[in-house]
C-alpha cells in the first residue's frame, strides 16, 4: 500500500534537500506574488478594485430575487423533490 504511488522509472526524492533551501523557496514564491501584486498596482492603480469592492451589483441582486413559479411548475418540484428524498438521493 506504501508503494501504490512509486514507479522504478520515476524514484522518490533522495532526502538529501536541506531545511533552510525549502524555507528559502516558499519566501521566493512569495516574494514572487508581492511582485506580481506591486507591478499590477503600479501598472493599473487600484480604482477598479475600489469600485468592484465598493459598488452594488445589481445583477446579482436581481438573479437572487426569487420568482414565483405557476402552479403546475410548482407540483412538479414538489413531487420531483419528495421523490428524490423519498429514494435517498437528496443529500
Amino acid at each position: 500500500m506504501g508503494h501504490a504511488c512509486t514507479h522504478d522509472d520515476y524514484p522518490g526524492p533522495n532526502g538529501n534537500e536541506h531545511p533552510v533551501i525549502a524555507v528559502l523557496a516558499i519566501l521566493a514564491i512569495a516574494a514572487a506574488i508581492l511582485l506580481i501584486l506591486w507591478v499590477r498596482v503600479e501598472l493599473h492603480g487600484t480604482d477598479d478594485i475600489e469600485a468592484a469592492l465598493t459598488e452594488p451589483d445589481t445583477e446579482a441582486a436581481a438573479m437572487l430575487k426569487p420568482t414565483p413559479l405557476p402552479r403546475e411548475e410548482r407540483e412538479v418540484e414538489e413531487a420531483a423533490t419528495s421523490s428524490r428524498f423519498a429514494t435517498g438521493f437528496g443529500h
